[in-house]
């Protein structure tokens, strides 16, 4: 889409009938001025998983993994948009807790797209179990701890989420935290999602 159009449309069209490219100067000039809508903590699902600082700093580095993963399968599915995301999130969130429980049943999302960025993410969760596996002889990233990244991922996208049909403000966060550039200083920072 040229620069003359979307200056002209995606004032009001943005991320409602028009998807910008997400490194579009005027829609990232956008999301510096955009104003998210506060969370209403009684709206937040799955607040029965407790996902304490302690929790995040000890799986810091599966939070890296599983974003950069969900990061990936986003940006390499046609058309996803951060309601795909959150749809992925919610049902991988299902498929863990009912692993809890010793059944094994996959929750799948009635979106394609959605199930697109679910398989996709948890075919490679299970690649890196194996490789880590071969590697080292045990399995460190275990299924609790990844539901509680998952919920904690969930909530970011919460944050995130800018109502727009075609939004992609969750993954624009994701790109500029967890893409292949480092983080800059002024980096867009997430507010506190732990739920006491």
């Amino acid at each position: 889409m040229g620069g003359d159009i979307c200056s002209q449309c995606c004032g009001t069209e943005r991320e409602v009938s028009i998807d910008c490219p997400l490194d579009c100067e005027y829609l990232l000039e956008a999301r510096k001025h955009e104003k998210l809508s506060a969370v209403d903590p009684k709206l937040i699902p799955n607040k029965d998983i407790r996902v304490t600082d302690e929790f995040m700093n000890e799986h810091e580095a599966l939070l890296d993994v599983l974003a950069r993963m969900l990061l990936t399968a986003a940006l390499s599915t046609a058309g996803a948009n951060d309601n795909d995301l959150r749809e992925a999130l919610d049902t991988m969130i299902r498929t863990y807790r009912t692993r809890q429980t010793g059944l094994i049943y996959e929750s799948r999302p009635t979106n394609p797209v959605a199930g697109t960025i679910q398989q996709q993410v948890l075919e490679e969760i299970a690649q890196f179990q194996e490789a880590e596996a071969r590697q080292t002889g045990v399995h460190s990233m275990r299924d609790t701890d990844v539901l509680g990244v998952l919920v904690f991922l969930q909530r970011v996208g919460i944050h995130w989420d800018n109502k727009r049909p075609r939004g992609r403000s969750l993954i624009s966060f994701l790109l500029e935290r967890y893409g292949q550039k480092q983080q800059s200083p002024a980096a867009p920072q997430s507010p506190s999602l732990i739920i006491p």
